[in-house]
């Protein structure tokens, strides 16, 4: 029995994941999250075979989630939904080392075929822009590499667009007040904006948090 988890911050979501999945009778959803920290504690403890996981979460998004399971050195495969066919994100995902990514308005004809992929170890993307981009990624990866922000960064920025202090941005990823301070100033220096409020502008436009 292959077991999933489900982490997305919208019960509708959640449900209608959970009952595509259950269309099997060789998968069982082993837990929901509501948000990234919670998609973390919960990965930890049933250790699943796939991740199924919102990129836009509160508190950790998708890409920080990733990056936790794969610190812990989980099995679990990531396939990250996401309601935005972007370059931007798309990169940032193969960045963080996730190596499925499925669009919301995908899901219902394409979730069975990309989790199959990803218990298979084999990366999945829909479309035939996410493939041009894939391209693209793989053969500009330094470059963008050295402009994007890293995921410690985007995780960084979210929390603050999200209104945390220093202190709690600290506490909730396990950093230093100077270390946050240092990630921060990273990526202001990256985007060459000097304001929170131009931060959580960027936060919003690359869909890091909702409206």
């Amino acid at each position: 029995m292959k077991q999933i988890l489900i982490a997305d911050d919208h019960e509708v979501v959640r449900s209608g994941l959970r009952a595509i999945i259950e269309t099997r009778a060789d998968w069982t959803v082993g837990g929901e999250a509501v948000d990234g920290k919670d998609a973390v504690a919960l990965a930890l403890k049933l250790k699943p075979d796939v991740a199924v996981v919102d990129y836009s979460m509160p508190v950790m998004n998708g890409l920080e989630v990733s990056r936790r399971i794969k610190l812990h050195h989980l099995r679990a495969e990531v396939l990250i939904l996401t309601m935005h066919e972007s370059e931007e994100i798309l990169t940032e995902v193969l960045l963080a080392g996730v190596r499925g990514v499925l669009l919301k308005s995908d899901a219902k004809s394409h979730l069975i075929a990309a989790i199959e992929a990803l218990l298979d170890h084999r990366p999945y993307f829909t479309s035939a822009l996410l493939e041009k981009l894939l391209h693209d990624y793989q053969s500009n990866k330094k470059g963008r590499s050295e402009i994007l922000l890293s995921s410690r960064e985007q995780s960084v920025v979210q929390l603050i667009a999200e209104g945390h202090t220093n202190k709690s941005v600290g506490a909730i990823l396990n950093l230093s007040v100077k270390t946050v301070e240092t990630h921060r100033a990273s990526a202001m220096r990256k985007l060459n904006i000097s304001s929170t409020a131009e931060l959580v502008r960027y936060a919003i436009r690359t869909k890091l948090i909702g409206l």
